[in-house]
């Protein structure tokens, strides 16, 4: 849907843009990242026309932004950030006027704005002031403007900023009911935002990008080792000494009890304890042996889950160049995922689940 070959972009002696290469599937959501000035809204304006790049290829669904820019507006929604609001209109009004001004007919434009404030759930304030509306509203109207026309992608700018968290919530549901209908570009500072709602992150920084794929990718490339969270109702020791027997695993640390834990202390039958387990990064996964032990032991699983690296950690490491999740002895190269290595296109599209 989205193919970028060499994307680059000067703003005088200013690099923006420095090489930028990547591809996005049909009905994608995709999370861009990365710290102010790294070049994500320059690499946005050029998908969506406002200028073209100083070198490199776009292709919008096949629209060159170059060669064919109004193939390209037509298909694509764009929501800057600090979307540019008539408050002094009403939102039906104002909806009204942007798609008049994407050259739509009157017909068109009736049952494109109806579609939209249908989708973004404005139904009961379309008749009012966009001045008068709530930030949460206000932005859903940013969003409505977007989306009229049912374009095939979405290029939204930090959609989510100066919300409070029952509009980050209610935004973030309209994104994510877009999968699979739309290929949907989402630039945010809220890291858990993206984990939430993408099946794909690029982190760009200083224009270039280093480190494309899914968060769990991201997050198994990064650390060195596997680790589990793994709460039993049976006897400490016994449990702790059982784990260490696993295949792969090298650590075995018993949590203490904390007050909330029932009001119950450790050794007490009954009392589930909380067990973190460390493995190998080559071990398989250590799961399914930690169940079927605990099971046969006849003890009580209580909860088990593979802990990862956040999104939020994996960002920092890779923009500030801390590289001490790495494998050991690997180079700091080896630490990040390379955009050859992230980008297989079978591979994420089977994660994503979009073609």
């Amino acid at each position: 849907m989205i193919r970028v070959d060499g994307l680059t972009k000067y703003f005088g002696d200013v690099h923006a843009v420095d090489g930028l290469t990547f591809e996005m599937f049909e009905g994608e959501i995709l999370g861009f990242l990365g710290p102010n000035g790294a070049g994500k809204t320059t690499t946005m304006r050029i998908l969506t026309c406002f200028f073209p790049p100083t070198s490199g290829k776009a292709n919008v669904a096949g629209f060159d932004v170059m060669t064919e820019p109004d193939e390209v507006r037509r298909i694509i929604g764009y929501m800057p950030e600090g979307v540019p609001l008539y408050k002094e209109m009403p939102v039906t009004d104002f909806l009204d006027f942007v798609a008049h001004s994407k050259g739509y007919r009157r017909a068109e434009r009736r049952r494109y704005v109806d579609m939209a404030i249908e989708e973004t759930n404005l139904g009961n304030v379309r008749n009012r002031l966009v001045g008068q509306l709530s930030k949460g509203y206000r932005q859903r109207v940013g969003l409505a403007q977007a989306i009229l026309g049912e374009p095939k992608v979405l290029i939204l700018d930090e959609p989510t900023s100066g919300l409070d968290p029952r509009q980050i919530a209610d935004m973030r549901a309209l994104i994510k009911r877009m999968a699979g209908r739309r290929t949907v570009i989402l630039s945010t500072h809220i890291l858990p935002e993206v984990q939430m709602t993408c099946s794909r992150v690029i982190i760009i920084n200083k224009g270039k990008i280093a480190a494309s794929g899914t968060p769990e990718k991201l997050t198994t490339r990064m650390q060195n080792k596997m680790r589990y969270d793994v709460r039993v109702i049976g006897p400490p020791a016994e449990v702790s000494d059982a784990l260490k027997k696993i295949s792969g695993v090298t650590e075995v640390t018993l949590h203490e009890p904390r007050d909330s834990d029932e009001g119950l202390v450790r050794g007490i039958p009954g009392v589930s304890h909380e067990f973190q387990i460390v493995s190998r990064l080559d071990a398989p996964d250590a799961r399914p042996s930690i169940a079927k032990m605990i099971i046969e032991k006849a003890w009580t699983l209580v909860e088990l889950k593979q802990v990862g690296l956040s999104l939020e950690e994996i960002f920092l490491r890779i923009v500030a160049g801390d590289q001490s999740g790495a494998p050991e002895g690997a180079t700091p190269a080896e630490g990040i995922p390379s955009v050859a290595e992230s980008e297989n296109s079978e591979s994420v599209a089977a994660k994503a689940g979009v073609k």
